[in-house]
Order: structure tokens, then sequence, then C-alpha cells
């Protein structure tokens, strides 16, 4: 039983803008568990805004006990890229050694595992945000990565493109109370339904002093658990992302913890392949919203990638993870 973590690149098909800066490519982190015979895989993604990168990522996951269980793991490693690949491989392999799941699928079953998600747009201009609003009609739901001094004029742009669509604006910490403020007329106007992380993480104490008649969601002011209680007063939902809570298996003791509390909950993603977003799939239908579009923004998915129709995804196959 051997650990083992390699670094692999994805380009892009578009260039992906949020306030803080556009990406071309991504970097993720895969780690792998062999024992008996059977392999399992989880990936991550190391993200800069948390102070990870993929090297050190990959040195903690090959110095990890070969022996270690998922428990163990959780109090071996801090929540973060590093717990999510190996805690997300460790389950992938658990299932293929419990024969929880066939090897292969009829469509019917895939079908019947179907899960609607969110389709992200990226920051852009008013005109080429509602363009690519149009040409996603098969979402129900899109979210608007926002954050500029036009944010406005694209929300409306988006609203008259898309009359029919659930809309939730993510601001990436790219608003300040005042901005906010002056939005918020004109947000409950074009019936925003979720508004993500309009402030800075440590900034955040501002939401106590606001009124919120839109649901706040935290996202980079959520990592895990333990990161719960001193939202509580400030947000009214959590976007839950198993690269922040280091793993499916936290991510499920978050949630329960979330709804607990009686806040709403997203279940989110970075950009990433479809190896990332397989184990979030187990909580999808548990949450209020589903953002688990990360490998759409690929120009090539992995092998065994999941595949979309009309707005759905499918259930993952064994050959991709679990």
């Amino acid at each position: 039983m051997t650990w083992q973590a390699t670094i692999e690149q994805f380009e892009l098909a578009q260039t992906f803008a949020i306030s803080r800066g556009a990406k071309h490519k991504i970097e993720v982190v895969v780690a792998q568990i062999t024992r008996d015979g059977l392999v399992g895989r989880g990936e991550a993604v190391p993200y800069p805004r948390f102070g990870h990168a993929p090297e050190p990522v990959a040195v903690e996951i090959e110095a990890l006990d070969p022996q270690i269980s998922r428990e163990g793991l959780q109090q071996t490693l801090p929540a973060g890229p590093a717990r999510n690949a190996a805690d997300c491989a460790l389950w992938d392999l658990e299932v293929k050694e419990a024969a929880k799941r066939a090897e292969a699928r009829g469509q019917e079953e895939a079908l019947a595992h179907r899960v609607a998600t969110a389709f992200t747009l990226s920051l852009d201009t008013p005109s080429a945000m509602a363009e690519a609003a149009q040409r996603a009609g098969q979402y129900g739901l899109l979210k608007l990565k926002l954050g500029g001094l036009e944010d406005l004029e694209r929300l409306r742009a988006v609203r008259a493109a898309r009359p029919d669509a659930t809309l939730v604006l993510d601001a990436n910490e790219g608003w300040d109370a005042a901005s906010y403020l002056e939005l918020l007329p004109e947000l409950q106007a074009l019936e925003i339904a979720l508004i993500e992380q309009p402030f800075p993480a440590d900034h955040d104490d501002a939401l106590r002093d606001v009124p919120r008649p839109i649901p706040i969601c935290a996202d980079e002011s959520f990592h895990d658990t333990a990161s719960l209680a001193p939202l509580l007063g400030k947000y009214d939902a959590i976007n839950i992302k198993l690269d922040k809570t280091g793993g499916l298996t936290e991510a499920m003791r978050a949630l329960r913890a979330a709804k607990d509390a009686q806040l709403l909950t997203m279940l989110g993603c970075m950009v990433c392949t479809s190896l990332s977003i397989a184990p979030a799939l187990r909580l999808a239908r548990e949450v209020d919203f589903v953002d688990l579009d990360g490998a759409l923004w690929l120009k090539k998915d992995r092998r065994h990638g999941l595949s979309i129709k009309d707005g759905y995804l499918a259930a993952a196959t064994p050959a991709l993870w679990g």
C-alpha cells in the first residue's frame, strides 16, 4: 500500500475571470493510494488565495502513512487540498473494496442519478456576459462573477437576456458595505436569489450591520465545521467545497452542522476536472444550490469524465471514481 501524488495541468477552453484576476489553465494534484491491486484516486486544486501551491500539497500527500484511515487523516492534516485529495482517494478505495457499485451501469440508472448544476458566467463586459447567458440556455441556475465598476450593467444585461433564470451573484470579496447598500434595491428588483461573499473575509463583520433581504453566502470566509460558528449572524448560507473542507468526510460534517444552524447550503467547486466533481456529487441532493460546473471550463476533461446534458450532470462511473 503506497501513496503517490502527481501534479497535472489542464488548459481552459476560454479565460475564466473573477474579481481577483483571470486564469487560462489550472494545476491539480492527484493523490493515489494502492492496496491489494486496487487503486483509489482523489483530486485537489491548490488555491493561492488560501496560501496553497501544488508542490507542497504533493509532498504532504506522499508523506502520509500508507495505513492511515479516513478518520486518522482528519487528525493528521488540516483542512485543505492535500487532505481533500487523500480523503477522496480513500473513499474511492473503500468503495471499490466493498464492491458497492457495479463495474457498469445502464443508461436508465445514470439518468436517475442526474443532478442539475449552475453554470458560471465569467467576469466580463455586460454584453459578453449577456451573450454567455443566452448560450447557457439549458441551465436554469446562473452564477455571475462580479466585483467591478460595471456590476449593475452586467446584472441588468444578464437578466434581460435570461428572464427565466435563477441568478446567484459571486463578488469574490470585491465589494464594500457602501457599494452593497447602493446596489441592494436593484438586486431585489432583479430578483437575485443569493449573494456570495460580497465583502473580504477579514472585513465581513460589516454584514452584521447591513440589511440582508437576499441571503448572503460565505465562501472565502467558510472552510470547515470549525469555521462555522463565527459566521452565524453574518451569513445566511455557506458554500461547501471539498478543497476547503479537506475532503468528503469533513464536507458531510459541515453540511450537517449548517443544517443544524438553519443555514442554506451551496455545494461548490474550483475550476477542476471531473475527478474533483465526482466525490461532491454524493452531497448534491442534500443542498439548496449546486454549483459543480468546474470541469466544463476545460478544453479537455479527463477520460471517463462526467457527462452533462440539458444542464444535468450524470452520475460518475466507477472508471472515474467510486
